[in-house]
């Protein structure tokens, strides 16, 4: 009886707000006002499971639709059919709620919701949780998901070590085999991440053997949920995206699937490329976009409850943070459920180990760190990192989840976009903007600062841990630092060239923080100076693979420093006080950066030599090896322990060196 009371106080509240004479446009104006004011968030506010909760038995249909007069489940016989074979109307339920259930095993059942508000607008749309869909995303379908898992699914990953041991490798689906130089058959598609034994003409490993070889821990994989902007009727023809264009947040990408017209292949295959990563030893981490959505107007959320998931300006426009027409309102109840409902549902279905969450600056901090709880009640040890820029978004900046509010949000990691200026000059602007390795001098305080972890740039971030810093000098956006240094520095011989952009990849995997490399940074990417490459060619934003072989110096080199790194806890120190007490500065100055990491048994020195010219520098006289010179890694060391005073380093170049102590006989 309390139920059935509630639910006809809302009902008849919203009947007696907005169904009455008034014009339709004053009607939408005032609905638009209430859905948006703490009242609104406060009475509807719902913590029940949404969605289509399946069992063999029957599918329980439940939608959050607080401002609907009624809503009906419409069911389509075929994936294509625009008419619906059948209608049902569903129970109106307190907080908003609208509930059907089918009975019997409705696995593989299509359907839409049609939703009628009080000012008799109507709409149709697939359910905002949906977790299967119809090609291109515009049907619903019911899954029974054990369904879609591989053999041997099993559970998820033992937890993962401490954050600054995880080296991040950026990568995008399609980029990574639709190379006719890949080796792989299923070019462009989940399934080219599961393939093994596979080379190019010249016999060079590619693929997910390469990525074994190159010692990485995480793939950081760009949008990979269902998006607008490929049309996966037609394939054959070209079509490229990145995929920060968001359409249904819970189902895979169609057109990574070798059939996007069956609902359930792009769920397993994309299953099947988790579990071949994980049984590799290569965990996950999803790129999310929940700051904005493709079309605000057409977007399930939207097309639900028009006017709340979104943040609007005072004239009631949308606002455009984001620069691409509409910002989500993380801050609203129900989008925060939403986001966490969502990340919380790829991390226990398909077992993602971690999230970069793409302009991450639009959302709160109360919401990431809701995030953050929900994830650590799964497993603490999923990485959640983000871009912490400042966006222009009608949201106070105290609130907002950015680098200078990083104190606020332990265990969220920003990228680190001081260290990728101070490397390679900005990004913006002017693109022969020049940083330490490409010759601007008086960098060197800013950069050690950097590689010390960012721990004390109170004006850039305000860090409280290394973890929480993403050391970065390339990321799929902008010019790849190859093409970046072709326009900063477009007198330098070809190797010069290679020599600075081997000096920025070597400072990143030896800086203290989480470091991140670009997919195909190792072998000096070019996208033939396309800066913007999200809807370009595959010709521009392909892997390579021949540079591989071109570059393979560079890519051993880069393997060398990953497994040092992987063995010598001095490169990835876990709190700011061990940083303090390992880290010495030697040197910074004239372009050259020096320090030593130290503990009981061992202490490594690293000669940074930004200068045009070689240098020899000076230290204590002691007896070391050396383990990086020259662009080589000698795990074991070049040459046998010597005394040495000073070691010859040369230009654009790093030199670590390493001296065993020897442990004081006790008493």
């Amino acid at each position: 009886m309390l139920e059935d009371f509630q639910n006809w106080v809302q009902i008849n509240e919203l009947q007696e707000l907005f169904s009455d004479s008034r014009d339709g446009e004053t009607i939408d104006k005032e609905m638009f006002r209430f859905v948006r004011s703490d009242y609104f968030d406060d009475t509807f506010a719902y913590d029940g499971e949404l969605g289509a909760i399946y069992s063999p038995k029957g599918t329980l249909l439940r939608i959050w639709a607080p401002t609907a007069q009624n809503v009906e489940v419409l069911i389509f016989s075929d994936t294509l059919t625009a008419v619906a074979s059948q209608t049902f109307k569903m129970t109106a339920k307190p907080k908003g709620v609208f509930e059907l259930f089918l009975p019997g095993d409705q696995h593989g059942t299509i359907y839409n919701y049609k939703v009628t508000f009080f000012n008799n607008h109507e709409s149709v749309t697939v359910d905002p949780y949906a977790r299967a869909v119809t090609v291109n995303g515009t049907k619903t379908v019911i899954a029974d998901l054990s369904r879609t898992n591989p053999a041997e699914w099993g559970e998820r990953m033992p937890p993962f070590g401490i954050p600054e041991e995880a080296i991040i490798y950026e990568l995008h689906i399609r980029d990574f085999s639709i190379s006719p130089s890949s080796g792989i058959k299923n070019k462009g598609k989940f399934l080219g991440l599961t393939e093994k034994n596979t080379k190019t003409a010249e016999g060079y490993t590619t693929g997910l053997d390469y990525l074994i070889d190159l010692g990485i821990t995480h793939v950081q994989i760009l949008p990979m949920f269902d998006y607008a902007s490929v049309d996966e009727t037609d394939l054959e023809k070209p079509q490229y995206n990145w995929g920060y264009d968001p359409l249904n947040y819970n189902v895979p990408e169609g057109s990574y699937s070798t059939d996007p017209f069956h609902p359930f292949t792009r769920i397993a295959e994309m299953k099947q490329m988790i579990k071949a990563l994980h049984d590799s030893g290569i965990r996950i981490i999803m790129d999310v976009v929940y700051n904005h959505v493709y079309d605000p107007q057409e977007q399930a959320l939207e097309r639900t409850v028009p006017g709340y998931y979104y943040r609007y300006n005072q004239d009631g426009t949308l606002a455009n943070g984001t620069g691409v027409g509409n910002d989500t309102a993380s801050e609203r109840h129900m989008m925060r459920r939403y986001i966490i409902d969502s990340i919380t549902y790829w991390t226990k279905e398909y077992h993602i180990d971690g999230f970069r969450f793409d302009l991450m600056g639009i959302h709160d901090i109360a919401t990431m760190n809701a995030i953050r709880d929900a994830l650590d009640d799964i497993d603490p040890s999923i990485i959640l990192i983000g871009e912490g820029w400042e966006m222009q978004t009608p949201l106070a900046e105290n609130l907002m989840a950015i680098q200078l509010n990083a104190e606020n949000m332990p265990r969220i990691a920003h990228f680190n976009d001081s260290i990728r200026v101070v490397l390679k000059g900005s990004d913006f602007g002017d693109e022969k903007d020049k940083g330490f390795i490409s010759g601007k001098n008086y960098q060197e305080d800013l950069l050690l600062r950097n590689i010390k972890g960012a721990m004390h740039l109170p004006s850039h971030g305000t860090y409280i841990e290394p973890e929480q810093v993403i050391q970065y000098v390339e990321a799929h956006d902008n010019l790849t630092l190859y093409d970046k240094l072709l326009r900063s520095n477009p007198d330098d011989a070809e190797e010069i060239r290679i020599k600075r952009h081997t000096l920025a990849t070597s400072i990143i995997l030896l800086a203290q923080g989480v470091p991140f490399i670009h997919g195909g940074q190792e072998f000096l990417r070019t996208k033939e100076g396309d800066a913007n490459s999200f809807q370009s060619s595959d010709e521009i934003n392909q892997f390579e693979w021949d540079r591989v072989v071109t570059h393979q110096q560079s890519v051993k080199y880069i393997q060398g420093l990953i497994a040092l790194r992987k063995r010598e806890y001095l490169f990835r120190l876990h709190t700011p006080t061990e940083i303090e007490e390992h880290f010495t500065t030697l040197s910074q100055n004239f372009n050259i950066v020096a320090f030593s990491l130290k503990d009981r048994s061992k202490e490594f020195i690293v000669i940074i030599n930004g200068n045009e010219n070689d240098t020899t520098f000076r230290f204590e006289k002691q007896s070391y090896s050396v383990l990086v010179d020259d662009n080589r890694v000698y795990l074991e060391g070049k040459d046998i322990p010597m005394e040495m005073e000073s070691y010859f380093v040369g230009a654009h170049t790093v030199a670590v060196l390493l001296r065993k102590i020897k442990s004081k006989p006790t008493v």
